[in-house]
């Protein structure tokens, strides 16, 4: 399998406190790896540092063997790492296809005055990527909700939403933070299948942050344990839940 990321032993300080201290991992093409943790373990810092939100002071990041740290953030979107977000990041008077446009912005070529005006190339790629938009629309299943203000919807209809926003941006990496958070029962299962059909049916591969451990040890291939910022274990699903120092850090009992 082709390596789309490598994470080299990554230390990250704000002041004296050390969000991440030495974590490695890499991540295969199509896979779908996770991450897992206490509360402050440094999960989301990590999601912060692959965009390059964060520098860290030691360490490196690379992305099919050439290293993306001191890019920015949209430049490292640009190379085809897209992210959801912990907490809902849409803009809630806009309607579900004006949000999942939005995350088309950075495949769009044709200057601002060119679109503003609408006309050869650029009515060309306005229409490409509303095509493009609609398939994420039937991909998703959220039809009912096309033309609908996002801030009418229900709560998981947003954090489909949010995820098609990710996918709009044609991603080969997918940073998935907390993606059932939130969720009832019913929710969580329509989006584990989503996060399954992109997987097979896209191709794409997936870091997945997330508190679910059902979820997690249901649909990952691969799984990391951070706590207080360090990496205590990394493997198969079955392997990191018998871990003795998994179980005392966060699983408990139940996974033993």
């Amino acid at each position: 399998m082709t390596t789309l990321l490598d994470v080299q032993d990554i230390t990250l300080r704000f002041g004296g406190v050390t969000a991440i201290n030495g974590v490695g991992f890499d991540v295969q093409e199509g896979e779908l790896f996770s991450i897992i943790g206490p509360n402050g373990a440094g999960k989301t810092s990590i999601f912060n540092t692959i965009s390059q939100v964060y520098r860290p002071q030691e360490g490196d990041i690379t992305w099919k063997g050439k290293s993306i740290m001191g890019q920015r953030p949209d430049k490292v979107a640009e190379l085809g790492i897209a992210r959801t977000f912990q907490n809902i990041e849409l803009f809630p008077q806009m309607t579900v296809i004006d949000n999942l446009l939005l995350g088309r912005h950075i495949r769009m070529k044709s200057s601002w005055l060119a679109g503003a005006m609408w006309f050869g190339a650029a009515k060309k790629e306005e229409m490409a990527n509303r095509r493009r938009v609609e398939d994420i629309v039937d991909f998703l299943e959220i039809e009912s909700w096309r033309k609908s203000p996002v801030a009418l919807l229900p709560y998981g209809i947003q954090k489909r939403v949010e995820l098609g926003r990710a996918l709009a941006m044609e991603p080969e990496l997918l940073l998935l933070d907390e993606p059932v958070a939130g969720m009832n029962q019913e929710e969580t299962e329509d989006m584990a299948r989503f996060i399954l059909d992109i997987r097979h049916e896209l191709g794409i591969a997936m870091i997945m942050v997330e508190h679910d451990m059902g979820l997690v040890m249901d649909i990952a291939d691969r799984v990391m344990v951070l706590d207080f910022g360090q990496r205590i274990a990394i493997g198969t699903p079955d392997v990191v839940q018998k871990d003795p120092a998994v179980i005392a850090a966060y699983l408990g009992s139940e996974f033993a």
